[in-house]
């Protein structure tokens, strides 16, 4: 039985690893010959296998490139220079996309209820606020 599940992979061909990315196949190719810490393994018959670490560089390299709009020149020498701090920038824009995402979905949401539900919500919550009381009476 093949494993299709994407994290439990470890290896991905050069059209999913674009997939993911976000790019072309050629972008990746052209991207491996001009930032040495990409490498991804090939098989005896020059096939790329890209590992999620490969996934993650590629990742951050669109960042810098893409988002940033740095040339690959200048990304390269921002990989080189400090990795690490560049990729917990990366990180950091990542997470908050996230939380801005949420955040839209949150407010779709609200902006779903209409001034009626929000009644019928409040009466509702009212009638839990209520104090229970047996059916048979209080307790003595």
């Amino acid at each position: 039985m093949l494993n299709t599940h994407k994290e439990l992979k470890l290896y991905y061909s050069i059209a999913e690893a674009a997939q993911l990315v976000g790019v072309s196949k050629s972008m990746l190719r052209f991207w491996e010959k001009e930032f040495p810490q990409l490498h991804p393994k090939k098989t005896g018959r020059g096939v790329r296998q890209y590992t999620k670490e490969d996934i993650e560089t590629l990742k951050l390299i669109h960042h810098l490139v893409k988002e940033e709009g740095m040339t690959t020149s200048g990304a390269n020498r921002r990989l080189k220079a400090n990795k690490t701090d560049t990729l917990r920038h990366f990180e950091m824009v990542q997470r908050l996309k996230a939380v801005r995402g949420e955040l839209v979905e949150m407010m779709r949401a609200l902006d779903a209820f209409t001034y009626e539900d929000v009644d019928k919500l409040k009466s509702e919550v009212g009638k839990l606020q209520e104090p229970l009381t047996p059916p048979c009476g209080p307790l003595p």
